[in-house]
């Protein structure tokens, strides 16, 4: 039986912006999520220790950074990648979440500002990514101190960076201990358009509006992050066309019901699974994509974004 939309949430999704594609520009997808972030100024942030601003390396030169510290001694480090569609978000619309997920994992958790499209289009979002974890890795000592837990994070497109950042690490021989995927991208194949492809995904038509988060808008994020749709296929971008997952890090994978990505971030579990990857997977019920960024509002958004982060906190201290 299907878990209704979860009431709160129903009526917070006329408030939530990015849902009209027609006259939506790039500039104007990053100005709404500033302001929906600027718009809960009043509410004080989740508490930490520290949050400070740095730089790591990207592909092509330094990147802003933000580094969250909520312990003393020595911890795992994460790096968290943001949402918005490769295009929008940055480092304060993610704040929030950045701050969760160091408070309720116990780890530095560096927040990454990859290179976005349409100015720098696929690879460099994906290259900054990878080059953001070698980066950290060589410097464990500045951030978690502990080379044998470093662990990757990411929400929508974000979790599309964590995820092929974790599938590079494995090829470069570096070892993660842990990947939270939060309702990921993981296959753009047909960028959203194309009805043959869309229909190996239900939730692509199930939930192609009135849930925030559109098809549409989703065939206009990856027009923008990939100057070829052929380039749909390369596993940089799409992670469930990669050729072999085994080896890959645990993964923790989070969907949400009332969600265009829902069906292809579960095939994604699922075919970790079937690559021996140890993977937990939390289906979302009753939820839209961008929960994580709605529990002050919605009880049962906080609840199932927390139930995710344990299982991502005890990858990350799993003794090995």
């Amino acid at each position: 039986m299907t878990t209704p939309l979860d009431p709160v949430i129903a009526q917070i999704i006329p408030l939530l912006p990015l849902r009209d594609p027609d006259n939506m520009t790039p500039q104007s997808a990053r100005d709404a999520l500033s302001a929906l972030a600027a718009a809960r100024a009043a509410v004080p942030p989740p508490p930490v220790m520290s949050a400070e601003n740095t730089k790591v390396k990207g592909e092509a030169g330094f990147l802003a950074a933000r580094v969250y510290r909520n312990t003393n001694g020595a911890s795992p480090t994460v790096l968290f990648f943001h949402g918005g569609g490769w295009v929008a978000g940055d480092l304060d619309t993610h704040d929030r979440q950045a701050r969760l997920l160091a408070i309720e994992t116990g780890a530095v958790v560096v927040s990454v500002d990859y290179r976005r499209p349409p100015e720098v289009r696929f690879p460099g979002a994906f290259e900054d990514a990878f080059a953001a974890v070698k980066d950290v890795v060589a410097r464990i000592a500045e951030f978690g101190g502990d080379a044998a837990r470093v662990g990757v994070a990411g929400d929508s497109a974000g979790g599309n960076l964590a995820a092929t950042a974790a599938i590079a690490c494995r090829d470069a021989g570096i070892e993660l201990s842990a990947q939270l995927l939060v309702y990921p991208v993981t296959d753009v194949v047909g960028n959203f358009a194309d009805t043959k492809e869309n229909a190996r995904f239900p939730s692509r038509s199930e939930n192609a509006e009135g849930y925030f988060l559109s098809r549409a808008v989703m065939e206009w994020f990856c027009g923008h992050y990939l100057a070829d749709a052929a380039h749909g296929a390369d596993w940089r971008v799409s992670p469930l066309r990669a050729s072999n997952l085994a080896g890959v890090a645990p993964a923790v994978v989070t969907t949400a019901w009332y969600d265009p990505l829902r069906d292809e971030g579960k095939a994604y579990a699922e075919a970790l699974k079937a690559a021996g990857v140890p993977t937990s997977y939390h289906d979302g019920a009753g939820l839209i994509h961008g929960y994580f960024g709605l529990g002050d509002a919605s009880e049962t958004a906080r609840h199932e974004a927390q139930r995710a982060r344990a299982d991502f906190k005890a990858l990350l201290h799993k003794e090995v």
